[in-house]
């Protein structure tokens, strides 16, 4: 049995992180469910783009759509609804069999509404609706004003994947929320049981911009930068970052206040490790997916993570408990070398909103351009 399939033996759920019709139509999706152990999907207005501009998988839909007057914004919501609808029915089975725990669709908000509170709120709302699934999350980016949204989105039902996180602090501030969204359903009564959140840490990023920081701290021609502080600490930081917040989960997941919530029936705020396909020549192809295996986690991978952890993945129990005084450590370091994490936790933030805002962007003028094809072809 390949490292892949025994990942949930040793607490972790593995996620993929793609979602296309193709994928769907050609039973390539329900393969991986039912043979390689695949657990949940995640989504995003890139993978959507992909989808929809290099694939002719989607012009009947745009057709028939066009024929009923919707507009650019509003194709895009019906093809990605339907996918996620057909992919949450895939995933069902997974979803009753684990009450809920596993077999969840993420359907992501609008990228230009991350500063923006009640659109978000509305939105997801919309959304959530729209898909009509019990196995479906909403993703929210963890941002300060995506807090009152997510908070209010759970304590409607609404479940919620919320993203973009990358600092231990604003991950605190999310499970928190959490935490309060349900104790607002217990004082009404509210079933506590059927409202389900993942909270999306991502990390590889953070490598690719702490690395360079490092860099402008490196000599060139320094023979003793092989053992310097700097090249110590490149490709340290970010499964170090990951380590607390999973120390944090730890933490408050097991206060008197979420005991309390526990045993009327919550479950808890899952850590999902995301961001985890290594981008930097050099490094191994699964150092974000082996130091993170532990309880109560998922890792969403891309498709060329998932087949390296497959082919030569090592398991270790609870690895992402290991090294803790190390991680504590290079976190340490990095401030004494004049790199405050608050700071490069702030600016990943902002790039992640922009890096989504652009594939946003290029998919509606994709669609736009399908238009034309298709108005032409008529």
């Amino acid at each position: 049995m390949n490292s892949l399939l025994r990942l949930f033996d040793f607490g972790q759920s593995y996620w993929i992180d793609n979602l296309s019709r193709k994928m769907i139509v050609s039973g390539e999706l329900k393969r991986r469910i039912d043979q390689e152990g695949l657990r949940g999907m995640t989504s995003n207005p890139s993978i959507f783009n992909k989808a929809i501009s290099k694939s002719n998988d989607y012009d009947n839909h745009i057709r028939q759509l066009l024929q009923q007057g919707y507009d650019t914004i509003k194709i895009f919501e019906e093809l990605a609804v339907k996918d996620v609808q057909d992919a949450c029915d895939l995933f069902r089975p997974i979803y009753e069999e684990s009450q809920g725990v596993d077999g969840y669709v993420s359907l992501e908000v609008s990228p230009y509404l991350a500063r923006h509170t009640q659109g978000t709120i509305e939105e997801a709302r919309r959304l959530f609706k729209m898909v009509n699934r019990p196995n479906c999350f909403i993703k929210i980016p963890g941002t300060v004003e995506g807090l009152p949204a997510i908070e209010q989105m759970l304590y409607e039902g609404v479940n919620v994947n919320v993203t973009l996180l990358f600092s231990v602090e604003r991950y605190e501030a999310v499970a928190k929320t959490y935490i309060k969204a349900l104790e607002r359903r217990l004082v009404e009564g509210k079933d506590l049981a059927s409202v389900a959140s993942v909270a999306s840490f991502f990390v590889s990023r953070m490598d690719v911009l702490v690395d360079q920081l490092l860099s402008h701290r490196l000599l060139p021609g320094d023979p003793k930068n092989d053992s310097s502080l700097p090249q110590q600490l490149m490709g340290k930081i970010a499964v170090a970052n990951a380590k607390m917040a999973y120390q944090s989960f730890k933490k408050i997941f097991h206060t008197p206040r979420w005991k309390r919530l526990q045993k009327k029936g919550a479950r808890v705020q899952r850590p999902l490790w995301a961001s985890t396909s290594t981008k930097t020549p050099g490094y191994s192809d699964v150092m974000y997916v082996e130091p993170l295996i532990g309880e109560h986690t998922v890792n969403t991978m891309p498709e060329e993570t998932i087949s390296a952890f497959a082919d030569h993945g090592k398991l270790q129990s609870q690895a992402v408990e290991k090294n803790i005084a190390e991680a504590r450590h290079a976190l340490r370091s990095l401030k004494k070398l004049g790199i405050p994490l608050e700071y490069v936790t702030w600016q990943l933030e902002n790039e992640g909103i922009q890096k989504f805002i652009e594939p946003f962007n290029e998919l509606l003028k994709s669609i736009n351009a399908k238009k034309q094809e298709l108005v032409a072809t008529k």
